[in-house]
C-alpha cells in the first residue's frame, strides 16, 4: 500500500510540475515507469508497439458491445477510448495520449504492469506457471493482463467499488476439477468470474461497456452465484434474470 501511495504521489507531483511550468504535450515531461515508459505523444495516425501498450490499458473504456483491437494502430476507436479514460480521471479529454495521460497510467499500475487493484495471483488460483491450458503460458498470462485492465476500468466506472474475482485462468486439470466447460475461456486466461458487491445484475450490465465479448450471469445455467466475463471471438451475452 505504501508503494502504491508513493507512486500516486510522485505521479501527481510530476503532473503538477508540468502544469506550473507550462510544458506542452510532449512525452518528455512524463516520468519514467518501472513497468513501461512512453517516450512520445500518441494520437490518431500513430502506430507501433507503444500504441499497443496504450490499447491494453484503455481497452476497457469503450461503448456497449465494442471491443478495441490490440493492433498497434491509433485509429478513431483508440482515440475515443483514450477520451473516455481521460474524462474518467479528470483529465482534458482530447484523445491525445501525452504526459498527463501517461502519468495517470503510471499511477494506476504496479511494476509488473498489472493495475493497482488487481494482480496475477488473483487472476490465477490454479497454478503459478500459467501452464496446462489451451494456450501457451505466456499467452494466458498476457490475456489475463488485458482482462485486468478492463476490470480496472469497470471498477472505476462503478465508483471505485472493489471487484472480487473468484476464478480466472484454469489449466485443463483445474477446469475439469470444477466441472468447467471443455471450451471455457478460463483455459485461455482471458476470463474472470466476479462475485460480491455491487450485485450480479449490476456487474453483468456494466460489463457490456468495458470490452467483454462474453458475459454470463444470473439466469444462465450454473451462473446464478457469479458473473462470468471474458473475451470470446464469438460474442455471447446471457443473463436472463438481469434482462440480458
Amino acid at each position: 500500500m505504501l508503494r502504491r501511495t508513493a507512486r500516486i504521489l510522485l505521479s501527481f507531483v510530476m503532473l503538477m510540475a508540468g502544469t506550473v511550468l507550462g510544458v506542452g504535450a510532449t512525452a518528455g515531461t512524463a516520468h519514467a515507469d518501472d513497468c513501461y515508459t512512453w517516450n512520445r505523444s500518441l494520437s490518431q495516425g500513430s502506430s507501433g508497439a507503444d500504441v499497443t501498450q496504450l490499447q491494453i490499458r484503455v481497452a476497457g473504456w469503450v461503448t456497449s458491445g465494442e471491443r478495441l483491437s490490440y493492433d498497434g494502430q491509433y485509429g478513431a476507436r483508440t482515440a475515443a477510448a483514450v477520451k473516455k479514460f481521460q474524462a474518467a480521471y479528470g483529465l482534458a479529454a482530447d484523445g491525445v495520449a501525452g504526459p498527463a495521460t501517461y502519468n495517470k497510467i503510471y499511477a494506476l499500475q504496479d511494476s509488473d504492469c498489472t493495475p493497482v487493484h488487481f494482480s496475477y495471483a488473483e487472476l490465477n488460483k490454479c497454478n503459478s506457471t500459467w501452464s496446462g491450458g489451451a494456450v501457451p503460458a505466456a499467452t494466458a498470462r498476457a490475456n489475463a493482463l488485458k482482462t485486468m485492465w478492463k476490470l480496472e476500468a469497470m471498477r472505476r466506472q462503478l465508483g471505485d467499488v472493489p471487484l472480487t474475482v473468484s476464478s480466472g485462468f484454469r489449466s485443463y486439470a483445474c477446469n475439469n476439477a470444477v466441472g468447467g466447460s471443455s471450451t471455457s475461456r478460463h483455459l485461455y486466461g482471458d476470463a474472470a468470474d466476479l462475485v460480491g458487491s455491487p450485485g450480479f445484475c449490476t456487474l453483468a450490465r456494466q460489463s457490456r461497456t468495458h470490452g467483454f465479448s462474453e458475459i454470463l450471469g444470473p439466469g444462465y445455467p450454473g451462473h446464478d452465484d457469479h458473473v462470468h466475463v471474458a473475451h470470446d471471438p464469438s460474442p455471447y451475452w446471457s443473463a436472463p434474470t438481469c434482462g440480458i
